[in-house]
Parts: structure tokens; sequence; C-alpha cells
């Protein structure tokens, strides 16, 4: 299974950007897709997620200016990421709880990252 981010960039601040995180290979079913974002010298924090029925879920510093979305059928997650602050500056990885068939449990994947740069 691979899961491969596109999208980054760089933007001014206020600026928008989207990304996009395509899983493929060996799928049975795809519980949860989310995105999590790893500044320099931080933690890997998560960012968002949105379940298998479409509820999202998202950090307090993003509430309000990112929105995720998934299109079941493509296998791929979305992040609309607006009104964009330095503090967004970060690697941005896709993760998926993922089945690879019936004798198989959910097991976690996750992307190579996509920079995101917000200056001016």
């Amino acid at each position: 299974v691979q899961l491969v981010e596109s999208g980054g960039g760089l933007v001014q601040p206020g600026g928008s950007l989207r990304l996009s995180c395509v899983a493929s290979g060996s799928i049975f079913s795809i519980n949860a897709m989310g995105w999590y974002r790893q500044a320099p010298g931080k933690e890997r924090e998560l960012v968002a997620f949105i379940s298998s029925r479409g509820n999202a879920n998202y950090a307090d510093s993003v509430k309000g200016r990112f929105t995720i979305s998934r299109d079941t059928a493509k296998n791929t997650v979305y992040l609309q990421m607006n009104s964009l602050k330095p503090e967004d500056t970060a690697v941005y990885y896709c993760n998926a709880g993922v089945r690879r068939g019936v004798a198989f449990g959910f097991s976690d994947y996750w992307g190579q990252g996509t920079q995101v740069t917000v200056s001016s």
C-alpha cells in the first residue's frame, strides 16, 4: 500500500493551497484518513482526520481555515487550506488506516510528506 501526497509549495500569508493524497496498492477497505504535520524542531501533530462515514475533526489551530474531505471511490483524501499563516509551515503527511483483505486487520500507512511553506 502506498500513499502519495501532492499539492504542497510556497504561498504567501493569507493564501490557499490544496493537498491531495492517493492511496494505492492492495486495498480492501480504508477506515479513517488524516493529515499530520511536522515543523522543524517540533513533534508531528494531527491537523485533521475524516472517518469512513465522512465525519471530520480538526486541530484547534486550523478550525475555520482548513477543510478535509475524501473521495472514497478514488481512495483519496484532500486538505483545503485557506488563510494560511507562517506558523502553518511544515511537512504535511497523509495517514490512512487500510485493510488489505478480509483476513487482515487495519494497519496504519503514511505518505512521504509534502512541504508547505507560508512566507512573504
